[in-house]
């Protein structure tokens, strides 16, 4: 009986990104209102201002922060937050859920069942992700803001796939990658992720990839 219960539990993942410095409070936060735990990773935003450009200071640290939770929980956890971080104030960080098919670790034993949730259905945004080669994450947002994206985080990861790996000295390297995450309007989306798909000639292989995720509840986004 406890596994039907336990398999019929709803999960979101919260991304929370913040000015560097701050992740660990977000996730201490997020603990205090029962969140298991997290994942914490470095990234730089992407300034859209031109005083800054002529300075050279676009890119701004930041801090993702990913966890997994109970949907109930998730709900404390972001008000929780929200009351350190202050979302409400101009350049304090960002916030946002999505809907988790299924969620196996963080010391469970349970047997979940996979399902895939809508989610996202009254949102007015899309969580977009572009995985490119480094240095191509700023060609991307340069893109998407011609489209109408206001901003984005830029983190860098590494690849493993069949079309990136490359040999040195006998030696397979994996190259760098970044990943460039938006949250965009739902009306804007469509066009934006198409804007980047030709302008980096994703369908090409080994260009990078895009995928799009519902978005169920948003902080410290200004409309």
């Amino acid at each position: 009986m406890q596994k039907e219960n336990s398999a019929e539990k709803q999960y979101e993942l919260i991304c929370v990104i913040v000015n560097h410095g701050l992740g660990s409070k977000a996730l201490s936060a997020a603990k205090k209102a029962g969140v298991a735990g997290g994942t914490i990773m470095l990234g730089r935003g992407t300034a859209d201002n031109r005083w800054l450009k002529l300075l050279e200071l676009t890119d701004i640290r930041k801090e993702v922060v990913l966890m997994v939770c109970e949907e109930s929980v998730g709900e404390r956890a972001l008000a929780e937050i929200d009351r350190v971080v202050k979302f409400s104030r101009p350049k304090h960080g960002i916030a946002f859920t999505m809907p988790v098919g299924a969620f196996i670790g963080s010391g469970g034993t349970y047997d979940y069942k996979f399902s895939v949730q809508n989610g996202g259905g009254d949102s007015m945004y899309r969580a977009v992700f572009v995985i490119v080669d480094k240095g191509k994450g700023e060609t991307v947002m340069d893109v998407a803001r011609e489209a109408g994206a206001r901003g984005g985080t830029i983190v860098n990861a590494r690849g493993s796939g069949i079309h990136e790996t490359a040999v040195f000295l006998n030696m397979e390297i994996e190259p760098e990658k970044e990943i460039v995450l938006m949250l965009t309007p739902v009306d804007l989306t469509e066009r934006i992720v198409t804007a980047v798909r030709e302008g980096l000639r994703i369908d090409e292989p080994g260009n990078g990839i895009i995928w799009v995720q519902p978005v169920n509840e948003t902080y410290g986004i200004l409309r």
